[in-house]
């Protein structure tokens, strides 16, 4: 290595010397301005002041921050003078700077956020493809029955004659005729019971079911 080259080498140690100690008193001056603190607090609504879940809060211009838990807290390292910002969907986005004149390492505080109102274009969705289709739909639509329609539909003499014969007997009924047929037996005990055939009133149901044709062969079908 020769003299110049020599020169040259120890003149380029000395400048970057000088550039770097100046980056550092720079950096450390501005360090000292800026104190680490403890940041916590609440997040609340701003009209009834209920707590806000999850909003994230973020400081501004770096990559850091927090959240606020299910119940609107919120606590992180933060420095004095840094601007946070607080975001939460249906809310306008707060901000507030941390005071640079803090004489302690912790701040509290409640951060307020107004609801924001996001106002949407009209949809409106068809589930018909064409128009054409929207048209026939309406026109060969059948307009279902109301409830009083329904109701007077199955209040009908018919109907309910028609569910009387084809509803099978519940429990209290079978319990009537066993009764029923325990106490007729009990009544005639120790002698003939009488025979239905001699029986006119008997012979007067029967002609009575005949005539409403009660013994007609039913088909299949039916």
């Amino acid at each position: 290595m020769n003299f110049k080259t020599s020169i040259f080498f120890l003149s380029f140690l000395l400048y970057f010397q000088i550039v770097f100690g100046q980056h550092n008193n720079a950096t450390a001056k501005s360090d000292t301005n800026r104190r680490m603190i403890q940041f916590s607090g609440a997040v609340l609504t701003a009209d009834s002041l209920k707590p806000i879940r999850f909003v994230n809060i973020l400081i501004e211009g770096e990559n850091r921050g927090g959240a606020a838990n299910s119940y609107g807290f919120f606590s992180f390292v933060a420095y004095t003078g840094d601007v946070i910002v607080f975001s939460a969907q249906g809310y306008q986005t707060s901000r507030f700077k941390i005071p640079d004149t803090l004489s302690s390492f912790h701040y509290s505080m409640y951060q307020m956020m107004q609801t924001d109102t996001i106002l949407l274009q009209e949809t409106v969705i068809y589930p018909w493809p064409t128009v054409e289709a929207l048209e026939f739909a309406i026109v060969n639509t059948v307009v279902p029955e109301n409830d009083y329609d329904r109701a007077m539909k199955n209040l009908e003499r018919e109907t309910l004659r028609e569910i009387g014969l084809n509803m099978p007997m519940d429990g209290s009924m079978n319990f009537r005729n066993q009764i029923g047929n325990v106490v007729s037996k009990s009544y005639y005990n120790g002698q003939y019971a009488p025979i239905s055939v001699l029986n006119p009133f008997a012979w007067a149901q029967f002609f009575k079911a005949w005539e409403e044709g009660k013994f007609k062969r039913k088909d299949k079908d039916d």
